[in-house]
């Protein structure tokens, strides 16, 4: 059974809950099964009823394997500043006046080409990389410029999965094969929409498992932005999709990765299935 480590969590099999005159405890949300634990089924799923417990701790009730697991949403402090942290970096743009964000485009262009000479910051080379067009700039505008952070992420932590994906090395190919790096400004995004990281509050409990993840890890975004990327290659090879067919295997990829981090068995990006595509 998954045992989410931080004080305020706790996982078991959860006896009736307390009436709502309970002095400082407030019952909310529905979850039937709550009224008879020893007639629990299967497919009963607590995804919205929360306990408010005292002031500050509010609890979310799942149903999985048979037994109710409760995750708190009120954050650790170490949680609450790395959040903070990964929050700002998703609200950053791209800058291409800024001498950082063009330090970093030249960064990725030497990870991804070693030794080979990049012209300019607008260039037909960049085309060879999956950019739209000779100004990769114009592509950040979906997901800002963490998503070039990924991409060099990616370059610098696990270089032969991005030498294969980039150059498209392995099964049997499309003719209109997906251009890589805008691919991979999708993926980032993908990821910012399933973890729901500017909710007030927790809307699924994958936004909560990876809070508990990133507590463990201030890389977490980084390293499972890696592991979608080539759960999204491995979708596209396994279906043998076509350019049109990409928005589809985004979802098909977003669906694993969720599927992924609720298991049981994974506290770490690193104990993800698909985090062993990677090297």
């Amino acid at each position: 059974m998954r045992v989410l480590r931080t004080p305020c969590v706790d996982v078991r099999n959860l006896p009736p809950p307390p009436s709502s005159s309970t002095a400082g405890v407030a019952v909310s949300g529905r979850c039937t099964a709550f009224s008879d634990p020893s007639a629990e089924s299967d497919d009963t799923t607590c995804g919205t009823p929360t306990w408010r417990i005292g002031k500050t701790l509010t609890c979310v009730c799942f149903k999985r394997k048979g037994a109710y697991q409760r995750i708190c949403s009120n954050l650790t402090p170490l949680q609450e500043e790395r959040l903070k942290r990964l929050k700002h970096r998703m609200k950053v743009y791209f800058d291409a006046s800024r001498p950082d964000h063009q330090e970093a485009l030249r960064a990725l262009w030497s990870a991804t080409y070693p030794g080979q000479e990049l012209s300019g910051l607008i260039s037909e080379q960049w085309k060879e990389m999956g950019w739209q067009g000779r100004d990769p700039s114009t592509d950040f505008r979906g997901a800002g410029f963490i998503s070039l952070e990924n991409l060099l992420f990616f370059a610098k932590t696990f270089p032969t999965s991005f030498q294969r994906l980039l150059n498209k090395q392995g099964g049997k190919r499309a003719a209109w094969e997906y251009p890589f790096a805008v691919a991979g400004v999708n993926v980032t995004f993908m990821i910012m929409q399933m973890l729901d990281l500017d909710a007030s509050k927790p809307r699924t409990f994958v936004r909560s498992v990876f809070l508990q993840i990133l507590s463990e890890n201030e890389w977490a975004f980084d390293l499972l932005y890696c592991v979608a990327f080539v759960v999204m290659d491995k979708q596209w090879l396994d279906r043998n999709a076509t350019y049109m067919e990409f928005n589809d295997v985004l979802r098909y990829t977003r669906a694993q990765v969720e599927r992924e981090l609720l298991m049981d068995d994974v506290f770490r990006i690193e104990d993800m299935p698909s985090y062993s595509l990677l090297s």
